[in-house]
Order: structure tokens, then sequence, then C-alpha cells
């Protein structure tokens, strides 16, 4: 059985990726639904081990009042709630339990809002050893029939997790096109190229890829416009690690995704 793990934060984007995730696993075979919060430990010594129960109870009652909202049916719906730090508890979990995918959503258009409503979401695709598929706010799910895998073509044999990528292909079972960006003439001509791209189909051949490749000076633009263009229904990336400083200082491509993006995006740790 496959599990798909859902944080909740009581907030209306959170609600909105359950109910996303709902309509997802509809024609997916033996998918058991987690809607997990953590609530904040509180180090009163005054707290006593009742109270502590009755915030266990009044969490667990909330997530059990939207799993009802939004169940249509599902019986394979369980809810978590746990005391703890977010990111330490979910990556424990995570681990823990053998969890599929995690499915959760983003806000924020304005720098500031994305920094305090979108930390949890970045720090969790950086901290957990397991996909995370990042849900616009507001998005309804319409199929996922075409799924766009985004390479630098550097080292693909080396550097790109094909199995964890083929477990994604096999669950929403999209077609698949391979899209590189680059900002330099011609790059799809060169030998380098021409290699990467052969081991890429070595590895994903049985699904039949499809390759484009896009000259774009701005990254995100570059994708924007593939998506509309080409009616893509999901973004697959692989979000590069970088030191502390760097993502304190510059802004990744999959920040740039996750904040902009209208469909779902889908970041493979490696």
């Amino acid at each position: 059985m496959k599990k798909f793990l859902v944080p909740i934060d009581f907030s209306d984007t959170s609600v909105n990726a359950a109910k996303y995730t709902i309509d997802l696993t509809k024609d997916i075979p033996d998918v058991n639904i987690i809607l997990y919060h953590v609530y904040s430990r509180i180090s009163f010594a005054t707290l006593t081990s009742r109270e502590e129960g009755s915030r266990q109870m009044v969490t667990e009652a909330e997530l059990n009042e939207i799993k009802v909202k939004i169940s249509k049916g599902n019986d394979n719906i369980t809810c978590v709630a746990e005391e703890g730090s977010f990111i330490e508890n979910i990556g424990d979990y995570v681990m823990g339990n053998f969890i599929d995918l995690v499915i959760m959503g983003i806000t924020g258009s304005s720098r500031i809002t994305q920094v305090f409503m979108g930390t949890n979401t970045l720090n969790v695709i950086r901290h957990i050893n397991c996909p995370v598929m990042i849900i616009p706010p507001a998005a309804e799910f319409t199929g996922i029939k075409k799924a766009v895998f985004i390479s630098d073509f550097k080292d693909v044999a080396r550097t790109t997790p094909f199995y964890a990528l083929k477990k994604i292909l096999d669950t929403f079972k999209p077609k698949l096109e391979i899209l590189n960006v680059d900002s330099e003439h011609y790059v799809e001509l060169t030998d380098e190229y021409r290699l990467e791209r052969e081991a890429m189909e070595d590895k994903l051949g049985s699904y039949k890829p499809e390759f484009f490749f896009l000259r774009a000076f701005d990254f995100l633009d570059g994708i924007n416009q593939y998506v509309e263009t080409k009616n893509i229904d999901a973004i697959i990336t692989l979000p590069r690690k970088h030191s502390f400083l760097s993502q304190l200082f510059k802004t990744s491509h999959t920040k740039k995704l996750a904040y902009h993006s209208h469909i779902p995006i889908i970041a493979i740790p490696f």
C-alpha cells in the first residue's frame, strides 16, 4: 500500500492540498492518505498530563472534521497529530512510516509572505528523503496526463534519482516530456548534450519520453512559457542542495517555481 502524507496546519491552502490529494488518488489503488499535524511543545510547568492529552484530542478532532468534509467516500484516510517541531517530526515520521509522497500547499506571492508562508514547505523539500508534491493555492485536480521533467543534462546517469523518478511515473502514469532550459545557443547540438540524452533514454526508454530543448535567458520565464504552450499538468524537478549561505542569499530555481507555478511541482531529492 502506498502512503501519501498531507501536512495540515488548518489553513485554506493546506486543506485544499488535502482535497487535491483525494481527487489525485481516486483511481490509484491501495493508497493510504495521512492528514498530519504537528502542534508546538508547551513547556509550562503547570501544564498537567490531562491538559496535554486534551490538546492531542482537540487536534485530532479538528483533523477528523477535515477528513469528514473532504473524504468523498474514501475510507483510507488516517489522522495523526503529534507534539514537537514540524521539520524534525515530519522527517522522523516519513522515515519511520515509509512514506511514498508528501503533498503540501504553498502560498505567498510577495517576498514577505514567501518568507513566512513558504518556509515549512521549502524546508521539507530540503530536509526529508522523500518526493514532495507542492500544490499551488486554489489548484483543482484535472488529471496528470502530461508531466515535464526538467533536467540540466549534466552527468545525468550519476545525478538523476531514476528509481524515485520511475516510482512517480509508475504511480501517476503521465505522458513524459524531458526538458532542458539553457541560455546558450545551440546547446542541443553539442556532443555532450547527445551523450546525456542517450544516458537518459537508456534509463527511461520504456516510458517513451519526448525530449525538448528551450533557449531562455530567464529560467522561470522559460518554464512558464513551456508549461502554458504545451498544456503541462505537473512539473518534476530536482532541487539542488546548496550551502546555508547560498540558500539565504540566492533564490534557487525550485523556489521560483514553487512560488510562481500554477500547476503542481514534484520535487525529488537526490
